[in-house]
């Protein structure tokens, strides 16, 4: 058929690691482009030919997703790989509609031709959407890995937003690296838990150049899941995590699906949260899509530093951005600990500046919550204003890190925190035994 002609689309994430372990250098197709969507100013770059290999002496242009029916038919492209996490599979289907009506085909990529082979142990966490409780079970698992005796390394699923030929590999041990790296809020929020209890994590661009890296250092390699995207490296023990609170989500959103119908393992989270007739009707959908999982039920309860500080007053609640943008949930941890204490929370819409005011535009479900979006510092600085545009006597800081330290908002605040807590039998080490 000669060379095949190849547009992927992405977010920063998927589409790079795609493009690493099936089409670079690889003679039988021409990866025209990528497109890019879901983060901010990720668009206008190139992936740099360091990294895209000896057929790419310039690069690789990335341009906006808007750009793709002219792109398919301007450059002749013969297939459009599908390479972003946490849509609904209408969202898929809509793109692979549109990438039809241009002539081309739709592809999507599964674990056979994407996963990586470690040469020591590796277990997945994952999940259904984002925001079911990934971050608190990554945690978890690897307290228990260290228990145990295994040198555990964690590898992050990317957020490669800055250069990306200096982001190719990165090693996190210390916020001393993390300022190095200048890193963002999102990328901090999943990197400074870690390392809070002393762990070491990966992240990146290049994931084999990683895995390599790690497994010099770790009997156990501890993948740290992103949106609900499909692991990157083969699990010995696959864990998904699930959520009462988005029934149905299990089996319509991409490629969180697929996590559900080939786990070892599923998490039911919230069970603080939900009823126990949507954990019931949970668990009959789970058993239907994935009938030999072990299922593990469990609550993240939240605590708060110090409550006075917010009990009875007027509060401005900061979320974690992902889980109140795309992950399409109104409110996070904030919001429960604020109404629990009787606070009183101030609506920031409003008061939105610059790109903030355009987040609530592009996701109407928000409540009266302000998502901590930094992706570049012009955002944090945005961010920053808002905050302190918004009329309130504290601030509810319901994001994994202490945004404080990042930022001067100049008003009293605590910060709420949730682990994971396992509900009876069976726990997450029994589903480890094969591991530990």
């Amino acid at each position: 058929m000669g060379t095949r002609r190849i547009v992927i689309m992405g977010a920063a994430g998927r589409d790079f690691h795609n493009f690493n372990v099936v089409f670079r250098d690889n003679e039988a197709y021409d990866v025209v482009a990528f497109t890019a969507t879901q983060i901010p100013g990720i668009e206008g770059r190139r992936y740099p030919a360091e990294l895209a290999g000896r057929c790419y002496p310039e690069g690789i242009p990335i341009v906006p997703e808007a750009e793709l029916p002219e792109l398919v038919r301007n450059h002749d492209v013969d297939a459009v790989v599908f390479a972003y996490s946490d849509v609904s599979h209408q969202h898929v289907m809509e793109r692979a509609a549109t990438v039809a009506a241009a002539g081309a085909d739709f592809w999507l990529l599964g674990p056979k031709a994407t996963e990586l082979v470690s040469s020591v142990p590796v277990v997945a966490v994952c999940a259904v959407r984002t925001g079911c409780g990934k971050s608190q079970t990554t945690r978890k698992v690897a307290q228990l890995l260290e228990d145990s005796g295994k040198r555990v390394a964690i590898v992050r699923h990317p957020m490669p937003y800055g250069d990306l030929a200096a982001q190719a590999v990165q090693r996190f041990a210390d916020y001393g690296d993390l300022d190095a790296a200048r890193c963002t809020i999102e990328e901090r929020e999943e990197y400074e838990p870690h390392l809070d209890r002393g762990n070491v994590v990966y992240a990146g661009v290049d994931y084999e150049a990683i895995l390599r890296r790690a497994e010099q250092e770790a009997d156990v390699i501890l993948w740290d899941g992103g949106n609900n995207d499909m692991p990157f490296y083969r699990p010995d023990v696959h864990i998904t995590v699930v959520d009462p609170l988005r029934l149905g989500h299990e089996a319509t959103y991409w490629p969180g699906s697929v996590n559900a119908r080939v786990a070892d393992v599923l998490v039911i989270n919230k069970l603080d949260s939900a009823s126990m007739e949507q954990v019931t009707e949970l668990r009959d959908a789970l058993y239907k899509l994935n009938p030999g999982a072990l299922v593990i039920e469990a609550a993240s309860p939240i605590t708060v530093d110090d409550p006075e500080v917010i009990r009875g007053k007027q509060v401005l609640v900061v979320e974690d951005g992902p889980t109140v943008t795309h992950g399409q949930m109104p409110y996070g941890a904030g919001m429960v600990a604020a109404r629990r204490l009787g606070a009183t929370p101030v609506d920031p819409r409003p008061y939105a500046c610059g790109s903030l005011a355009e987040v609530f535009s592009s996701y109407p479900h928000l409540g009266p919550v302000l998502p901590a979006m930094g992706y570049g510092e012009q955002q944090i600085k945005e961010l920053q204003e808002t905050i302190s545009r918004v009329p309130c006597e504290a601030l509810v800081v319901g994001t994994p890190i202490d945004l404080r330290r990042l930022l001067d908002a100049n008003l009293a605040a605590t910060r709420t925190r949730y682990e994971l807590q396992e509900i009876g039998s069976p726990t997450l080490k029994d589903a480890l035994a094969s591991v530990l």
